[in-house]
């Protein structure tokens, strides 16, 4: 779950019940830990958001630090605060990502048609330490560590359609199956992983340039597509959909010049070789 006791590790924590778990259980792993609470100034109060924060730090004896950045309102909110995160957090910042994050994530890919990427769902790593972890959990450790979690009123918000997969999905999902939905999603994504895994090291065996239209047109569309996929997905890791990629095969055959992308990317063909701007 974590690595070894004395590692320096940076989390990030936002005051929600699951990144307070990680600090908490992060400290308990005997590991030096810097808290970083981002701060997206999108909303009153989160200069009260962060002092949990630092309280909670100062408590278990993390270092604190804050940071800020500017996200103006608009569409792809949730996108673009991540995205704003990322940017001023290290790439190996942990995050409290829990199992039913794991769950909505990979409802989400669906409904975005990302294809079997996005059904492997969120991949595990010494960034994810919580991943198999319940939500209710971290609440619980938060409840016996008397630690009062900020609650996002995203999180509640039916304009955010994370939140309608938690609060509306998700619980009509468990009673027609008459299951844990969410454990069901989270094992499935185990084992589509691994096919993923796979098929990705054949695509990279065969097309190991995927800027090459003439490879990509000469292998299997099933490859070509996950040749795509790999050079287009973003640093947010959220696989391409599947009309997107296509959009790019059709530049690679010539049939058009060229296609624009979600996230402002623009993929052109020179001769039959891909290039992908920033639009």
């Amino acid at each position: 779950m974590f690595p070894p006791a004395g590692t320096s590790v940076v989390c990030a924590v936002s005051g929600g019940a699951d990144s307070l778990a990680l600090l908490v259980l992060a400290v308990e792993a005997g590991l030096d830990v810097t808290a970083i609470h981002v701060d997206h100034g999108t909303r009153e109060g989160s200069a009260a958001e962060a002092e949990v924060v630092a309280a909670a730090a100062r408590r278990f004896g993390a270092r604190f630090e804050s940071r800020a950045v500017q996200v103006e309102t608009g569409p792809n909110l949730e996108a673009r605060w991540r995205a704003a995160r990322q940017s001023v957090l290290p790439p190996d910042a942990m995050t409290g990502h829990t199992l039913d994050d794991q769950a909505e994530t990979i409802l989400l890919n669906l409904l975005r048609g990302s294809a079997s990427d996005g059904l492997a769902g969120i991949r595990p790593g010494p960034t994810k330490p919580l991943l198999q972890i319940r939500r209710r959990e971290t609440r619980a450790l938060c409840d016996a560590s008397d630690l009062v979690p900020v609650e996002d009123p995203s999180n509640v918000d039916p304009a955010f359609r994370r939140a309608r997969i938690r609060r509306e999905a998700l619980p009509l999902l468990d009673a027609i199956a008459q299951r844990d939905v969410a454990a069901l999603l989270a094992r499935q994504a185990d084992v589509i992983r691994e096919d993923v895994t796979l098929l990705d090291r054949i695509a990279e065996e065969r097309i190991p340039d995927p800027t090459d239209a003439r490879a990509l047109n000469d292998a299997p569309r099933a490859l070509a597509r996950r040749a795509v996929r790999r050079w287009l997905t973003g640093p947010t890791g959220h696989p391409l959909d599947l009309a997107s990629i296509d959009r790019v095969l059709a530049v690679a055959r010539c049939e058009v010049e060229a296609c624009e992308l979600p996230g402002g990317v623009r993929v052109e063909r020179s001769g039959m070789r891909l290039r992908a701007t920033p639009t």
